[in-house]
């Protein structure tokens, strides 16, 4: 990559830092939000093979708008067009139901761009391998496999863009149905 690349992701985990600053994830460690967004960039990366700067970027800020005080034209402005609209296909709409959200997202998946596709396929990987570490306090064990069921009907809709990314999720939801059994 080159020096502006760098800089360019950069910015994007300056920025994304600053916006999930007070935010935790939800497992019995509480590890800082800002640990998704830069673990799903890197699956991108290192797993996927991805090396298209606005599809990283995208991963970086995929939950700003969706979990902080961050707008679209702010990202923008920012991180230009194409970068906002790629957050805008996978931000869900906080003002709708948490089952309407979860309904949208798996309706929504297969016609997404293949660049929204991939940072779903990523985003779902990190929280899945996530949940089977250490499930969010309070989760029963139905609740994880509800979990599990409903991603793999969402990366289903975005399957076919990254067969690396496609294995990883075959795998890991094969191992699911195993120790179900």
């Amino acid at each position: 990559m080159d020096q502006l690349v760098h800089i360019q992701l950069l910015e994007a985990i300056h920025f994304a830092a600053i916006k999930h600053t007070n935010q935790r994830r939800k497992d019995p460690a509480q590890t800082p939000y800002i640990n998704h967004p830069i673990g799903v960039a890197r699956i991108l990366t290192h797993e996927g093979g991805v090396t298209d700067l606005d599809t990283l970027i995208a991963a970086i800020l995929h939950d700003t708008v969706e979990d902080t005080d961050t707008s679209f034209q702010e990202i923008e402005a920012l991180f230009g067009a194409s970068v906002a609209a790629l957050v805008a296909e996978v931000t869900d709409d906080k003002n709708l139901l948490k089952a309407d959200r979860k309904r949208l997202q798996i309706e929504k998946a297969p016609t997404a761009s293949a660049k929204a596709k991939l940072v779903k396929l990523a985003d779902k990987i990190h929280n899945l391998r996530s949940i089977g570490i250490a499930p969010p306090v309070g989760w029963s064990e139905q609740r994880v496999q509800e979990y599990f069921e409903w991603a793999e009907k969402v990366t289903n809709g975005c399957r076919g863009v990254n067969p690396q990314l496609d294995s990883i999720l075959d795998a890991m939801y094969a191992d699911r149905r195993l120790k179900q059994q």
